[in-house]
């Protein structure tokens, strides 16, 4: 199975575990990452959550010959869209691409190694990011260093994403689900009560904005899937080829 879990006390990590298609997300795993998180919302033991890849990359986003997947309570991914009432934390070893970036940035808080990197690079492709980074991205850096991101396929380092306030802790190359197990544990210190109603206060105030945001991607989304642009930079991106922008 490309996703697995394991219980450490009362924090629960979900492994992402495709690592030859780079863990790439397609339906299998949106639906395994969707159920553990069910899990993690659903147990009245479990206080906090991780999710995290293997030692070598965190996500690649999404399988684009398969497609992703979606799940009720989740979303994309099985967590874009979800409203979760206990914690979770990305730990990132390696790169966080495309929807890789966006699951991480729709976790509470991000541990990742000093190697890990950080990237939108779905114009490249003749694609927008639709799993959140359109407005999650503007929210979490400064507003031009998101839209560099989101419209060179720049990326960040892990560092220099720690400098801007993005990540929490910055870890040695492949202890970064030590990293987050600390966190995690330290979360669990508080009351599990007074944790989930803060997140609860926290997303309220944003609920309105993120309305907008999805509204505000559709739209972006629709534009572009029918572009020649957007066939363009697929096929490109599987001909290993550099695209030729007709620019409609």
């Amino acid at each position: 199975m490309p996703i697995r879990q394991s219980v450490h006390g009362k924090v629960l990590v979900v492994h992402m575990e495709r690592e030859a298609k780079r863990n790439a997300i397609d339906q299998e795993m949106s639906l395994g990452i969707g159920a553990a998180l069910d899990r993690l919302d659903d147990d009245d033991q479990l206080w906090a959550g991780i999710i995290t890849g293997t030692g070598t990359v965190f996500s690649a986003g999404t399988d684009l010959k398969a497609g992703s997947g979606y799940t009720e309570r989740g979303g994309e991914y099985g967590i874009i869209r979800r409203r979760r009432r206990t914690p979770l934390i990305a730990a990132v070893e390696g790169p966080a691409l495309g929807g890789g970036f966006e699951i991480a940035m729709a976790c509470d808080l991000i541990v990742a190694a000093s190697d890990a990197r950080f990237a939108l690079p779905e114009a490249r492709r003749g694609l927008v990011a639709t799993s959140g980074a359109l407005f999650r991205a503007v929210r979490a850096l400064p507003l031009h260093v998101a839209k560099q991101l989101l419209i060179t396929g720049a990326g960040l380092t892990a560092d220099r994403a720690y400098d801007l306030g993005l990540i929490n802790v910055v870890t040695e190359p492949g202890k970064a689900l030590e990293g987050a197990l600390a966190l995690a544990e330290d979360i669990c210190v508080s009351s599990p009560v007074a944790v989930r109603e803060t997140l609860a206060a926290i997303e309220a105030q944003f609920a309105d904005a993120d309305e907008r945001g999805w509204v505000a991607t559709a739209r972006a989304a629709d534009a572009v899937r029918s572009s020649e642009d957007m066939k363009e930079g697929i096929a490109a991106f599987f001909e290993r080829r550099e695209p030729r922008w007709r620019g409609h």
